[in-house]
């Protein structure tokens, strides 16, 4: 992976580059922002085909076409598993679009997002306000800008359930990825709480969701993946950890994923009760990889 380079030549085209020996290219209408902030460099562009763009550090992070597919799916399986989620710690999701999503849930009195890049909120606020959607005038959101391990290190509080929608594990994300983050998320966990994570496109990232796996089976007593497509992260399906201590969460019939989903009033686009419980059948060459076969 290289992520060093971001070909805005010419202001006429962006290629990827998460792969050295593979990616994808977006025809760029129009450049509507490009900057190095802080901790990386940010670009939002317009394309025809799925309106603006995101990248950061070379890397598309999200889309105004198809961004509803990867935050319902982060948001939704874990809060309508759970049932009676109050407290959500988001750790990133700097585009305000996960607390967006955490927020149509009535049970949840409290969303504390941690992303450690202001300025990417700033600039998402002013060039993808229907990511947030108003969430950050919200009274349930805290907003703190830190380091996400610094801050499930430091903090006393405790979620009913904790998403980690971060970059892939390169530069600012890297500590996100690593056995001391989801230790002290699971101390950050109330008793039946659920730890998701972004672990990229498996069959292209298989590592990643491997090395999570062998983290997550050291600190947790249930743990798994589940997937969904989104177009825009190319070369298959991406995968979400899974962690609790509650074995009972991931295994509710879909009678009762149906009931709570109609319980909530939340109108999906691409959440459905049947995809909640399908999304956690994995192709098996990604089971043996984390040594569930």
């Amino acid at each position: 992976m290289d992520n060093n380079k971001t070909d805005v030549s010419g202001m006429d085209k962006f290629t990827e580059t998460l792969y050295d020996s593979y990616g994808q290219e977006f025809r760029v209408d129009e450049l509507l922002f490009e900057d190095k902030t802080e901790h990386q460099h940010l670009v939002i562009f317009h394309n025809a085909s799925f309106g603006k763009v995101m990248a950061l550090d070379g890397v598309i992070q999200t889309t105004e076409k198809d961004e509803f597919i990867y935050h319902e799916m982060i948001t939704h399986v874990p809060l309508i598993a759970h049932g009676k989620a109050s407290d959500v710690l988001v750790i990133g999701g700097g585009d305000g679009a996960t607390a967006r999503e955490a927020a149509k849930h009535q049970s949840v009195n409290r969303i504390v997002m941690v992303e450690i890049d202001s300025r990417v909120i700033e600039i998402c606020r002013k060039y993808l306000p229907n990511h947030s959607a108003g969430v950050f005038d919200d009274p349930r959101l805290e907003l703190v800008i830190d380091d996400g391990l610094d801050y499930v290190s430091r903090t006393s509080e405790k979620f009913d359930v904790i998403i980690t929608d971060s970059t892939d594990p390169i530069g600012p994300a890297e500590s996100l990825f690593s056995e001391k983050f989801y230790r002290q998320c699971n101390r950050c966990l109330k008793p039946g709480g659920i730890l998701v994570t972004q672990n990229g496109v498996c069959f292209m990232q298989l590592d990643e969701a491997v090395t999570t796996a062998g983290h997550f089976r050291s600190i947790f007593s249930d743990w798994h993946f589940y997937s969904a497509s989104v177009p825009t992260y190319v070369g298959g399906i991406m995968v979400f950890g899974w962690a609790t201590n509650n074995q009972l969460l991931r295994r509710h019939k879909i009678s009762e994923i149906k009931l709570r989903h109609l319980q909530t009033g939340i109108q999906t686009r691409y959440y459905t009760p049947e995809v909640h419980c399908a999304s956690f059948a994995l192709p098996g060459y990604f089971l043996e990889a984390i040594g569930k076969v």
